[in-house]
């Protein structure tokens, strides 16, 4: 059992990751609240961004009901394995974490408080984990579709770090790169507490408040 909790908390190589598959698994169309397309391409006007929080079931949540969210769809990214499945991801043999990819409208709310939603609604110093969620698939990310994006979520990590540290709390894990691909969840995860609304949420943050206005 030892073995196993370890294997789940360490990013295999890709020599070692499952194969996956060619296809993307099916997935839904259109988002299960608003109707809208499940698009990774932002519309004009619109920014996105793909953020690792833990179980992607409540941090999608948080984020659509945000009213300047133009859409939210779950998926795996930053692993190895192209087009996994939910179990494949849950074995830790893929490499990727869960991952809501967030769009929204700069010109209603700001990257800065974007990501102040990010850091205050999960624990980012827990490493391979959140809460009792344990394994890769659960580590905390923010994964940039510019360079901009990268400065500020830096900029905010420092921050929130140096907010953190006051607290008592340990170091931020928090990965931060270029968004690597996104591969779509199943169907059923797409908005699940909006289909399952008494189903598990696990959002829960340190009670630390991140400053704002510390982006690039």
């Amino acid at each position: 059992m030892f073995g196993l909790m370890r294997r789940k908390q360490e990013i295999p190589s890709a020599e070692d990751a499952l194969p996956g598959r060619a296809a993307p698994i099916p997935t839904a169309e259109t988002h299960y609240v608003s109707g809208r397309p499940l698009a990774i391409d932002p519309p004009e006007g619109m920014e996105g961004i793909t953020l690792g929080m833990g179980c992607f079931w409540g941090a999608e949540r948080l984020f659509w009901q945000h009213p300047a969210v133009w859409v939210t769809m779950v998926g795996y990214a930053g692993g190895h394995t192209p087009n996994p499945t939910y179990d494949e991801v849950c074995t830790g043999g893929t490499g990727h974490t869960e991952v809501v990819r967030v769009v929204f409208d700069p010109a209603r709310v700001t990257l800065d408080e974007v990501l102040a939603l990010f850091w205050e609604n999960h624990d980012p110093t827990q490493g391979m984990r959140q809460g009792n969620d344990v394994g890769t698939q659960y580590r905390s990310a923010i994964q940039c579709d510019t360079p901009a994006q990268r400065a500020a979520a830096e900029a905010s990590r420092a921050a929130y770090g140096d907010r953190l540290r006051a607290a008592g709390l340990g170091a931020i894990t928090t990965e931060i790169a270029e968004a690597p691909p996104f591969y779509f969840a199943e169907d059923y995860h797409q908005q699940y507490l909006a289909k399952n609304p008494g189903g598990y949420c696990g959002i829960g943050g340190t009670g630390v408040t991140c400053p704002a206005g510390t982006g690039a």
